[in-house]
C-alpha cells in the first residue's frame, strides 16, 4: 500500500503545484508554439518517470532503433494504466494518445493531456470517432505522432492473449503515409490491475517492431493491417514472456 499511497501523493501535488506551470506553458505557447510543446512533453515525461520510480517498476526496452524520424503511428496492446506512462517516457518527440472520452473528466489532467496533444475517442458515437480519427491525421501531418491501443480498451483477459484490433485505428497511417511501429508489452498488469490497491515492483518488457509501410503493401493486406499488427504483438509479447 506504500507505493500506492505514494503515488497518489505525488500525482495530486504534481496536478496542484504545476498550476503555475500550466499557465507560464500557455503564455509561452502564444509566443512560440514549439517550444510550449517539448516544454509540456519533458515535464510529463519526467513526472512519470517519478512515478514509475515510485512504483518499483524496472523496464528493458527493446528495439528503439527500429522507430525512424518522424512522425508514427504507434500500436499496442493494453493492459494496464502504467503503459501510458511507461511508453510515453521513451518518446523522442511530440506523440498524442488517443484515450477514452471519459478522461476528459479529470481537471488538470486533462489540461495536460490537450498540451501534448492527446484526443479522446467516445467510443459509442460513430460520428465522434471518426472526427477524432480525422484530427489524429491532421496531427500526423503535422509533425505529430500518435499512440493508440487498438484493441479499444484494457485487456483483462489471459496475459499473454489479445482483444481483436479494430481497424479503423489504422486509417491514421493509411491516409498520411507514416509508419506503423508495433509496441509489444508484457506484464504492467502485474504492476496494479492483478491486485488492486495494492502497486507492486515488477519487471516489464516493452518491445518495438520495425516499421510498416501500408503503401508498399497490396489493398488486400492494407484491409487486414490491424490482424496483422496483432499477430506481431501478440507472437511477440509471447516470446518475450520469460524475460519478465
Amino acid at each position: 500500500m506504500i507505493r500506492f499511497i505514494s503515488l497518489c501523493i505525488f500525482l495530486g501535488l504534481f496536478l496542484i503545484l504545476s498550476i503555475p506551470v500550466m499557465i507560464a506553458e500557455w503564455i509561452i505557447g502564444k509566443f512560440n508554439p514549439r517550444a510550449r510543446d517539448i516544454s509540456s512533453l519533458r515535464i510529463v515525461q519526467w513526472a512519470f518517470s517519478v512515478m514509475l520510480k515510485l512504483a518499483g517498476t524496472q523496464i528493458t526496452y527493446i528495439g528503439e532503433e527500429n522507430i525512424p524520424d518522424g512522425p508514427v503511428l504507434y500500436v499496442g496492446n493494453h493492459r494496464s494504466f502504467f503503459d501510458i506512462p511507461i511508453t510515453y517516457t521513451r518518446c523522442k518527440d511530440l506523440t498524442g494518445f488517443i484515450s477514452k472520452k471519459e478522461m476528459e473528466k479529470f481537471p488538470l489532467l486533462v489540461t495536460w493531456m490537450r498540451f501534448l496533444y492527446c484526443l479522446f475517442l467516445d467510443r459509442d458515437d460513430i460520428r465522434a470517432g471518426l472526427k477524432t480519427i480525422l484530427q489524429a491525421i491532421e496531427y500526423v501531418k503535422n509533425d505529430i505522432s500518435i499512440f493508440i491501443f487498438p484493441e479499444g480498451t484494457r485487456n483483462k483477459g489471459e496475459e499473454l492473449s489479445l482483444l481483436p484490433f479494430h481497424e479503423g485505428s489504422f486509417k491514421i497511417a493509411d491516409k498520411t503515409g507514416c509508419p506503423v511501429i508495433p509496441v509489444s508489452i508484457n506484464n504492467t498488469n502485474q504492476i496494479f490491475e492483478a491486485h488492486f490497491p495494492r502497486v507492486k515492483r515488477q519487471h516489464v518488457v516493452v518491445e518495438y517492431g520495425k516499421p510498416i509501410y501500408l503503401n508498399n503493401m497490396d489493398k488486400a493486406d492494407r484491409k487486414k493491417i490491424g490482424a496483422y499488427c496483432h499477430d506481431i504483438i501478440e507472437e511477440t509479447i509471447k516470446r518475450n514472456a520469460d524475460l519478465v
